[in-house]
C-alpha cells in the first residue's frame, strides 16, 4: 500500500512538471539610448540663441523596458510590459517622474485581439505611427501639440485587434492622468472619483486598413477634467477633443505619409479653441544605412492670427542595425503671439521664428 502511494506521488509530481514545461513563457529586456547637442535661435523674448543637450527626446526617446509572454494554452497568452522613460542628459526619470512611467500593463492575447490593464498608450498615439515620419524627434509635430508622442492613458482598459487587414482598437480610462508635474506627460487628472462618472475619463477608439502599399487610419479621443486639472479643463464639463485621420502610400522605396489632427477644447473661463494640424512627410532610403525623412506642418487655429508652420528634415546614418548617427535640421514660423518652439520641451520668444539644428547618436538594445 505504501508503495503505491509512493508510485502516485511520484507519478502526479511527473504530471505537474510536464504541465510547466508545457507552458512556455519568455521575457525581453529592451531600449533606446538617444541624445545630442541642440542649437536653436529666438530662445527667448530677447532673441538670444542656446546651445544645450535636450531632455525629452532625440531622435527617440530614451527608454528601457521589459516585456513578456506566457503560453497558457489553447491560442492563449498571457502578457505584460513594463517601461521607464528617462532622461540621458541627467539621469532623471520622466512622464511625471514615474517608475514605469510610458507603459505599464498587463493582459491576455490569441487570435481573438488582445486586451490590456494599466497604463498604455492610447488609439491616438497607435494612429500616427505608419504615418508620421518624424515620429517622436526633437522637431516634429509633436512640438506643436505635445500630447501626440505622449498618448498615454493611466488606470485604462484596452483592446487591440488586427483582421484580415483591419485593425480595431479602443481604451476606456477611470482616471487619466495621476502625475501633477513633469511636461506634457503629466496633467493632475486622477479621477476614479466617487459620485462623479465623468471626472477624469478618457475614451479613445481607432479603425485602421492596410493594404498592399497603402494604408488609412482615423482615431477619436476625448478627455475630460475634473477639480486641479492642467490645461483650463478645471470641470468634469470640460473636454479635450482630437479626431485624426492619417494615410501613408508606398512608392517604391520611398513612403509618403500625411495626417489631419482635428482638436476642439471646451474649457474653463471660455478659453474654447478649435483648430486642424496638418503634416505631410517623406521617407526615402538612399541606402541601407542612409535614410532621409522629411515634413511639412501647420497648425491652423480657427478665429485666430496664432497659427504655426514647421518644417524638418532629419538625415540618419546607420553604423549598423543598433547604433546610427543623425541629423535634425528645421525651421518654426509662429504668427500672432504663439509661441510654439521648434525644440519639443524648448522655449522661444512669443511671435519669433525659430531655426534648431541637432546632431546626436542613438543606440538600441
Amino acid at each position: 500500500m505504501a508503495r503505491k502511494t509512493v508510485y502516485g506521488a511520484v507519478a502526479l509530481a511527473g504530471a505537474l512538471c510536464a504541465g510547466s514545461a508545457m507552458a512556455q513563457s519568455s521575457v525581453t529586456i529592451y531600449g533606446i539610448i538617444d541624445t545630442g547637442v541642440v542649437y536653436t535661435t529666438n530662445a527667448n523674448a530677447a532673441g538670444n540663441s542656446n546651445f544645450k543637450m535636450p531632455s525629452l527626446t532625440g531622435s527617440f526617446p530614451s527608454r528601457i523596458g521589459f516585456k513578456g509572454t506566457e503560453d497558457l494554452g489553447g491560442g492563449l497568452q498571457a502578457m505584460f510590459v513594463l517601461e521607464s522613460g528617462f532622461a540621458p542628459d541627467t539621469g532623471a526619470m520622466g512622464q511625471g517622474n514615474r517608475l514605469f512611467g510610458r507603459q505599464s500593463f498587463v493582459g491576455l492575447k490569441g487570435d481573438w485581439g488582445q486586451v490590456m490593464l494599466g497604463r498604455q498608450v492610447n488609439m491616438t498615439y497607435l494612429s500616427g505611427l505608419k504615418t508620421d515620419v518624424m515620429g517622436p524627434n526633437i522637431f516634429a509635430i509633436g512640438s506643436i501639440d505635445p500630447y501626440l508622442p505622449n498618448a498615454r492613458s493611466d488606470n485604462a482598459i484596452g483592446y487591440l485587434g488586427t483582421f484580415s487587414g483591419f485593425t480595431v482598437g479602443a481604451t476606456y480610462s477611470f482616471g487619466r492622468d495621476t502625475a501633477s508635474s513633469g511636461g506634457p506627460a503629466a496633467t493632475n487628472c486622477a479621477g476614479e472619483v466617487a459620485g462623479n462618472s465623468k471626472a477624469c475619463r478618457q475614451v479613445t477608439a481607432m479603425l485602421g486598413y492596410d493594404g498592399k502599399g497603402f494604408g488609412v487610419t482615423t482615431s477619436y479621443d476625448i478627455l475630460y477634467g475634473n477639480t486641479g486639472a492642467a490645461n483650463g479643463l478645471s470641470s468634469s464639463d470640460n473636454t479635450d477633443q482630437r479626431v485624426t485621420l492619417n494615410g501613408y502610400v508606398m512608392l517604391g522605396e520611398a513612403k509618403i505619409g500625411a495626417g489631419v489632427i482635428d482638436r476642439r477644447t471646451r474649457a474653463a473661463a471660455n478659453t474654447n479653441t478649435d483648430s486642424d494640424l496638418y503634416y505631410l512627410g517623406v521617407s526615402y532610403p538612399f541606402s541601407a544605412a542612409l535614410v532621409l525623412d522629411a515634413q511639412i506642418s501647420r497648425l491652423d487655429v480657427k478665429n485666430s492670427p496664432n497659427d504655426v508652420n514647421l518644417l524638418v528634415a532629419r538625415l540618419t546614418y546607420n553604423l549598423s542595425k543598433r547604433t546610427a548617427l543623425y541629423t535634425s535640421v528645421g525651421r518654426i514660423t509662429n504668427g500672432g503671439t504663439s509661441a510654439v518652439a521648434i525644440d519639443a520641451g524648448g522655449t522661444v520668444g512669443a511671435g519669433k521664428n525659430q531655426v534648431g539644428v541637432m546632431t546626436g547618436i542613438r543606440h538600441t538594445f
